[in-house]
């Protein structure tokens, strides 16, 4: 996590640099900041074995950056970023969080309104001041304020993507204390929900544990680094908030209610609900001690027993929501979900000819590392100007260059290749940014909508129908256009979309970052028997590992492997998609 932490100011560095219009240093700050981003090293090691000569040895890292690098390993602070946040008149941080909002255009609104921070910027869109401006109008200024709206819905939530590995972090740190047997990340976060509002960790430690045991556990926890407020400290529950905003509860419990307390404090509450009605009706009681007949406890050690006792299947945490779970428990009918180690490859990746951070090998590289045994180049279109869009002759040329690679793992007998794809944008009146000449030289055409999104319902959903019509496509990119935490969907009729994918045998992906294809939605997909992929959207190497979110969705969703296309192996995908790779 220090990578990223270290990553995210210096990128904001750049940031305020350029608002300053300070030349050519906030490009070298950024560039730095992308680079330790991706770094599989942690940067602390790299510092721990060779010093500042081993950040300096990092590519984009001059003895400047490197500095404030170290001064943050050793103080968790960089005083030249908090001397620029002081200069700066504008709140960046909470500004950047609005949707459309860059940059330029946040200086542009300081430099001609005198716009700082949201407050200001929601006075400037009541009194219509934004939409006279050059290259603003009016639907720009409604636009931010439907974003400003969207993001006070979303407040005191975080999304999992973002905030898992903070968790994760934490939670390897509690199983390192003595004493310490088990250790669960339980909630919602369990259930693997797309946002979360706090998280709660469950310790379990043996029967006879002693008293300082347990005070060991909970001074640990309450002096963590990322702890600001200590909200209470107890004898087996204590109570922070975190740095970065976020409430966090640690229970301990004996191992003979360990399975008893997961099952509980995972929830989700109405799942709970149902549960102990079951145990009523059997003669138990159900709580988060354990499952009892008259005062007397008979199970409670692992969550397995209790599903077991009151006649029902283990249930999957992230099934646990009370939306026809339970019956197919009771009917021994639950779907086996769709795993990490199922996922073959992946057909939503972008590589450094539009803008990515990866060359082709380098890319390949990453997607056999991650045990894959194919992946699709996906680069966006020439309309996409702003992500360096791919016409056809670049398509044309970069198919060659897959050939090439593939030629090497044929030669050398490797199972894997490179599939050329694209992400073709969708037009406003459904045609495709590329030609069918050179879709058709393509293993797979993914198509989406980047632009256009304020049109009526009707409009969308006959553009994309019509694009869904074209013979090459075999992938509708996040169908509803959300992005999670940042963007609602748009209008459209998923109801003809669905009816047209399966009818044309298109796939519709579950988007890694977006989550723009809700669990409901998964599930109505997998219902009406049309296939998915999982895509992970990634421009760096670091983003492959989010295909994780995607499976999660999918698996909320209840989609097994025989839904997913990319859990097919590569002659299985083959056969399915009727390709010609070398």
């Amino acid at each position: 996590m220090l990578n990223q932490d270290i990553a995210k100011i210096l990128f904001e560095i750049g940031d305020y640099l350029e608002l300053q219009d300070v030349p050519f240093k906030p490009k070298a700050y950024q560039q730095a900041a992308i680079v330790i981003d991706n770094l599989e090293e942690s940067i602390n090691k790299i510092y721990e074995e060779k010093g500042l000569k081993g950040l300096e040895d990092i590519p984009s890292v001059g003895n400047s950056i490197a500095e404030k690098i170290e001064e943050y390993i050793k103080t968790g602070n960089i005083a030249y970023y908090d001397e620029l946040k002081k200069q700066s008149p504008i709140d960046f941080e909470s500004l950047t969080k609005v949707e459309g909002l860059g940059i330029r255009k946040i200086k542009r609104l300081y430099d001609e309104l005198g716009i700082r921070d949201i407050k200001s910027l929601e006075e400037a869109i009541k009194s219509h001041k934004i939409a006279p401006m050059f290259r603003f109008g009016e639907k720009t200024e409604k636009n931010i304020e439907e974003a400003i709206e969207f993001l006070k819905q979303s407040k005191g939530r975080f999304l999992l993507r973002e905030i898992l590995p903070v968790i994760n972090k934490i939670e390897n740190r509690l199983k390192g204390i003595k004493g310490v047997v088990k250790v669960l990340v339980t909630g919602s976060t369990r259930r693997r929900k797309e946002t979360i509002g706090d998280v709660d960790f469950l310790i379990g430690v043996s029967n006879d544990v002693d008293r300082y045991t347990i005070e060991t556990i909970m001074n640990t926890f309450v002096s963590m680094e990322e702890v600001v407020k200590v909200v209470s400290k107890g004898d087996t529950r204590s109570s922070i908030k975190t740095v970065q905003g976020l409430d966090m509860d640690l229970r301990v419990v004996r191992l003979s209610s360990f399975g008893a307390a997961s099952q509980y404090f995972t929830g989700s509450k109405e799942h709970n609900i149902i549960l102990r009605k079951i145990a009523i009706k059997k003669g138990f009681k159900l709580n988060e001690y354990g499952l009892f007949k008259n005062d007397a406890r008979i199970r409670g050690e692992d969550e397995e027993g209790i599903y077991e006792k009151l006649g029902l299947e283990w249930v999957d945490p992230e099934l646990r929501e009370n939306q026809g779970e339970i019956e197919l428990s009771q009917d021994k009918n639950l779907p086996e979900l769709i795993k990490k180690e199922d996922i073959k490859g992946d057909f939503h990746c972008h590589s450094g000819w539009d803008g990515g951070e990866l060359t082709l090998e380098e890319m390949a590289e990453a997607a056999i590392s991650m045990g894959y045994e194919y992946l699709g180049i996906s680069d966006h279109t020439k309309v996409l100007k702003i992500e360096n869009g791919l016409d056809e002759g670049d398509l044309l040329k970069q198919g060659k260059e897959i050939d090439r690679v593939n030629k090497r793992f044929k030669d050398s007998n490797i199972q894997f290749r490179l599939l050329k794809g694209s992400e073709v944008d969708i037009l406003k009146d459904g045609s495709l940014d590329i030609t069918d000449e050179v879709l058709k030289t393509l293993d797979y055409v993914s198509i989406s909508i980047h632009s256009g999104f304020k049109t009526t319902k009707e409009e969308m959903t006959d553009r994309i129908l019509k694009a869904m019509d074209n013979p090459y496509v075999k992938i509708l990119n996040h169908p509803t256009g959300k992005i999670l935490g940042k963007r609602d969907s748009f209008e459209v009729d998923l109801e003809k979309i669905f009816i047209k994918a399966k009818e044309r045998n298109i796939a519709l992906e579950i988007n890694s970052y977006r989550a723009d294809l809700s669990s409901q939605y998964v599930r109505a997909v997998k219902d009406l028997g049309i296939m998915m992929t999982i895509g992970s959207d990634s421009h760096a190497r670091n983003e492959f590992d989010d295909i994780d979110y995607g499976v999660f969705q999918a698996r909320r969703g209840c989609a097994e492997k025989k839904n997913i296309i990319n859990s097919m192996d590569l002659v299985g995908l083959k056969n399915y998609w009727k390709l010609k790779i070398i």
